[in-house]
């Protein structure tokens, strides 16, 4: 073979290459893009959320999808109705999703991040801060959000 001003075989190219591939094989094994899209599905939840826009809402959630907020289980559309029902009373609330981690392992993914908004009632203003995590399944293509958990934080 033949070698390099710098002294590297093609041999030893290849080595690397190989190396730099078995050391990102994970990178390759899922498309690009899918913790973005994992995202951006969980934020869609938030804007469907605020608006009371159920279709929204049902655009990135599964069909056996559930929650646990607020010390109780809501199981498909029950967390949208109490929202709802707390804008009608005059609560409007802010959510933002912020220092998501992502993991995807096929067409699985769960997420974790820190929900950093506010609640604005007859009392004022208030900031808010959950912990949360979904559970996510791919399905035709799209992320589908299984699960929800929400903590409030101190």
């Amino acid at each position: 073979m033949c070698e390099g001003a710098t002294g590297f075989s093609q041999r030893s190219l290849f080595a690397a290459a190989f190396f730099v591939v078995a050391c990102t094989g994970s990178a390759w094994s899922r498309p690009v893009g899918d913790e973005a899209k994992i995202v951006l599905a969980v934020e869609t939840m938030y804007v469907a959320a605020a608006s009371d826009d159920l279709a929204k809402f049902h655009s990135v959630a599964a069909s056996d999808f559930y929650a646990f907020d607020n010390g109780k289980r809501f199981v498909g559309d029950e967390l949208m109705q109490l929202i709802k029902n707390a804008h009608a009373a005059g609560a409007v609330y802010e959510w933002h999703v912020t220092a998501p981690q992502v993991h995807v392992n096929g067409s699985t993914a769960w997420i974790t991040y820190v929900n950093q908004g506010s609640l604005q009632n007859a009392s004022g203003k208030k900031d808010l801060t959950w912990l949360e995590s979904a559970v996510l399944q791919k399905e035709k293509g799209a992320w589908r959000i299984r699960f929800l958990h929400s903590t409030r934080a101190p």
